[in-house]
């Protein structure tokens, strides 16, 4: 794990689930996905999309990479895992089911997450990838 992400878990689990810095009133979860190789569990930080009681968004932009970050294939591999969610006063660990958004539904829920927080329209432009993938994260 990198620097950046310690950091942002650490402040995430010291504000009840709200990092500041870089993520500071942004929605952020903790992914718990277990290595595709490894079976070892890795934690990412990551910004969501979510609506009412519905499901998490995740996104694997990867800052506009060109190839996908290796927690979306340790996901794919394995799509029963937890997430940590935090109010700002507690955290709760839930576990959840992934499934990959195509088409239409793809389009229309990363068209959201992007008019809300522009830099995914720039992670998508600046992208040689065909798409970056959406991710719907349910409960289970």
């Amino acid at each position: 794990m990198n620097d950046f992400n310690a950091t942002v878990i650490a402040d995430f689990n010291a504000n009840g689930g709200k990092p500041g810095g870089y993520f500071k009133d942004a929605p952020v979860l903790l992914l718990h996905a277990i290595g595709a190789k490894s079976g070892v569990e890795r934690t990412q930080p990551l910004m969501y999309l979510r609506e009412g009681d519905g499901p998490w968004f995740v996104f694997a932009s990867y800052a506009g990479g060109p190839k996908d970050p290796a927690w979306f294939h340790n996901i794919v591999t394995n799509p029963d895992f937890d997430i940590s969610v935090g109010d700002g006063t507690t955290i709760e660990r839930v576990p959840v089911h992934a499934r990959v958004l195509e088409g239409e539904e793809r389009d229309s829920t990363y068209a959201r997450q992007a008019s809300l927080f522009p830099q995914f329209a720039d992670y998508a432009e600046k992208t040689t990838r065909e798409t970056i993938p959406v991710i719907e994260l349910s409960p289970r």
